[in-house]
């Protein structure tokens, strides 16, 4: 029997060892036929792809950023929303965004490529790079799903789901692929030589002027302005999950600023990586130093939103400038997003997160400064536009970044403005009053986020029925 059971073992191994033998027979043969350009293609794509998969992360980030800042009752419909933005945001980016922002057509809009069709020259405003198409595909919707993440933060804890999803598909379809196809997609402004390299307009400021339509239509949360309009503190209930957020942004930007190059062979994605990180810094130590200076104390959701604020800027200028100017924008970056975030505050319009702030004058700003800081050597190393005004470069790279700024951000801003009021003449923007007051975890999904927290269970009847717990009281020691 033992002889049996060798002999058996013996014929499985030989068996299995037969598929390794003959890989390892064809193994040089395939090797040999791959030149240096196939190795180089390999490397490339998988840095896209790996660049893609920490921007797509990046969704993770907006949603403990957003349920840090959100009230208990309200956690749960930020999950959602997030989890329903991706579904929406890659279907129809891959149905028309793509080809509406990359596809070939005139300075516009693209007319080509729709549902990912046709071959590498249909979209031709990615010939530059050889990874392939739907390499190029997973990066690219990635940054439209962080752009329309945006447009969200300032519009929490209020909102219709159904507004959520409606929106997410003409921003997705149509806004954001346009302001991309002008830009990136060898549209108008790109022609003029405007510098953005991973989108501080593109991404943030079209998400941030979407944002800001649809808030001013919105309205304010309830309490948030006493009856004089003086704006009341509503503070999220987890700073940790926020701070955690930010982190996990701060991450995603290592894939957002240098996966920009979409290629890793002969490209310089460490020096990226070195200014995004460094104007990161840089816009914490900024918004930490004016929160001492108006508050004496250092406001942790300011610090953060610093950061935010800094890598929104360098993510125009991260390919263009020098260390140096990195910590400059960044720093500057933090500063005003500081100033912006409290005059927001006081003219009445309601952004729980700062995304205005943080996201539009950001990307406001760290466009501008490209026009400022870009050095001629990698202005030409890159082959776009021309060198900043601090370098020689006259005042005319920064009269195209100001004029890209007027014409993106007004694009966005009206277009977003009549799909919101459309919304608001039909189906409305915001929930109910008592929903809102209840939260929407129970209005609009029916599940609470912190079950253990907002419902109380009565065992003392054994009947182990349970009731809401209005928010601000406390029932059997437990709290809202």
């Amino acid at each position: 029997m033992r002889r049996f059971l060798l002999l058996v073992m013996t014929a499985l191994l030989m068996i299995a060892a037969l598929p390794a033998a003959a890989f390892a027979q064809e193994t040089p043969v395939v090797q040999g036929t791959e030149t240096l350009a196939d190795v180089a293609l390999a490397v490339d794509t998988m840095w896209v792809i790996v660049a893609a998969l920490l921007v797509l992360f990046m969704q993770a980030g907006f949603a403990m950023l957003e349920v840090g800042f959100s009230r208990m009752k309200n956690v749960g419909s930020v999950v959602a929303k997030i989890l329903a933005m991706m579904g929406i945001g890659i279907v129809v980016f891959w149905a028309v965004g793509f080809a509406f922002t990359f596809g070939a057509g005139n300075a516009i809009i693209g007319t080509q490529g729709f549902f990912l069709s046709g071959d590498e020259a249909t979209y031709a405003g990615l010939s530059w790079t050889a990874v392939p198409v739907s390499a190029k595909f997973l990066f690219q919707v990635a940054f439209a799903l962080v752009s329309l993440a945006i447009v969200w933060g300032t519009m929490l804890e209020r909102t219709k789901f159904a507004v959520y999803c409606i929106f997410a598909v003409v921003f997705a379809g149509l806004i954001y692929p346009i302001v991309g196809h002008w830009i990136w997609g060898g549209g108008w402004l790109s022609e003029f030589g405007m510098q953005d390299f991973a989108g501080s307009t593109v991404v943030h400021l079209s998400g941030a002027m979407a944002a800001l339509a649809g808030t001013l239509l919105l309205g304010p949360r309830i309490g948030k302005y006493d009856d004089a309009g003086n704006p009341q503190t509503i503070p999220g209930h987890n700073m940790p999950l926020a701070v955690l957020g930010v982190i996990i942004l701060w991450v995603g930007w290592w894939g957002f600023n240098p996966g920009s190059t979409m290629a890793a062979v002969g490209q310089s994605i460490g020096d990226i990586a070195l200014t995004t990180n460094l104007a990161a810094g840089a816009g914490v130590l900024g918004a930490m130093i004016m929160s001492y200076l108006v508050k004496r104390n250092i406001d942790v959701g300011m610090a953060g939103n610093g950061a935010i604020a800094a890598l929104v800027a360098i993510t125009a200028a991260c390919a263009f400038v020098a260390p140096w100017a990195a910590i400059v924008i960044g720093f500057i970056a933090g500063v005003i997003m500081y100033t912006v975030l409290l005059l927001v505050d006081k003219i009445g319009v309601d952004d729980p997160l700062g995304a205005i702030a943080a996201h539009g004058m950001g990307g406001i700003w760290g466009t501008l400064s490209t026009g400022l800081f870009a050095t001629p050597e990698l202005v030409e190393a890159t082959g776009f536009g021309q060198p900043g005004l601090l370098y020689g470069g006259g005042f005319g790279q920064l009269g195209v970044q100001a004029l890209g700024i007027v014409a993106c951000g007004g694009f966005v801003f009206v277009t977003s403005y009549a799909v919101f009021a459309v919304l608001k003449a039909t189906i409305g923007l915001r929930v109910k009053p008592e929903h809102e007051l209840d939260g929407l975890d129970i209005s609009e999904h029916g599940v609470y986020g912190y079950s253990e927290q907002l419902i109380a269970t009565d065992y003392q009847n054994g009947s182990g029925s349970s009731m809401p717990i209005p928010e601000g009281r406390t029932t059997q020691g437990t709290a809202s």
